[in-house]
């Protein structure tokens, strides 16, 4: 039986359309756009039509409705889109894993840059980060403090690349990871978190962009499924 493909609804064909007109007339953040009134006259669609494809806009933090007023352009934050919406995806251990996968994408991608801008400072701190992380496993494998300093250590790391958004959207995952649900950890297993995270900061010490990509994907290896042939030497 064939597939009957739906054409797209009025009210996303012209939430499209609204948004293309925002984007190409670049109009600035806090400008009156019009009034539903007038766009369904524009359009020459139902109020129907046009409160849908404004309210589709609305979420996605491009128009605000403003009570006697109209429309007005809002320049939305994709951190705090992402940040919104993220609590309603991560409901099941395959969400935490596509979670893990986004980590290690945004870490993998990042790390060349973050090598390139850290200052010694940053260096310093991170290393000082591994310190106290490396006492708070040898204390106890499932400390609270010991899971937070290893997400400060990455947030760190992310934040050296000097790009707002790249270590905002290491904020914005951080908070779910720090609910996110954490596999027993033994002695064995805390010492070679501390020697992962030596490897990766001595890779960053040295500039070596390579080394350091390696030590990520070992890092990542057991909650993704990398290869053996993918991991580091």
């Amino acid at each position: 039986m064939p597939v009957i493909l739906r054409a797209p609804s009025q009210a996303n064909e012209l939430a499209e359309k609204l948004r293309q007109r925002i984007q190409s007339e670049h109009l600035a953040d806090g400008t009156f756009f019009m009034t539903e009134a007038q766009l369904a006259s524009e359009y020459d669609v139902s109020h129907t039509v046009a409160r849908e494809a404004v309210g589709r806009l609305k979420a996605l933090g491009i128009l605000e409705g403003r009570k006697r007023k109209g429309l007005y352009i809002r320049h939305p934050d994709p951190l705090a889109l992402l940040s919104d919406s993220l609590p309603s995806l991560v409901a099941s251990p395959d969400d935490w894993r596509e979670l893990a996968q986004l980590r290690y994408a945004l870490e993998v991608g990042a790390i060349e840059l973050a090598i390139r801008e850290a200052t010694e400072a940053q260096l310093e701190g991170l290393t000082d980060v591994m310190q106290e992380m490396e006492l708070a496993l040898r204390e106890d494998t499932q400390a609270p403090r010991a899971i937070a300093l290893d997400l400060e250590f990455h947030a760190r790391l992310l934040r050296m690349t000097g790009s707002r958004l790249i270590a905002g959207m290491q904020q914005v995952l951080v908070q779910f990871f720090q609910i996110a649900p954490h596999s027993e950890k033994s002695a064995a297993s805390a010492e070679r978190i501390i020697w992962e995270h030596r490897e990766l900061l001595a890779a960053i010490r040295a500039r070596d962009v390579e080394r350091a990509r390696a030590m990520i994907r070992v890092q990542y290896q057991s909650t993704l499924q990398i290869p053996d042939s993918d991991r580091a030497g």
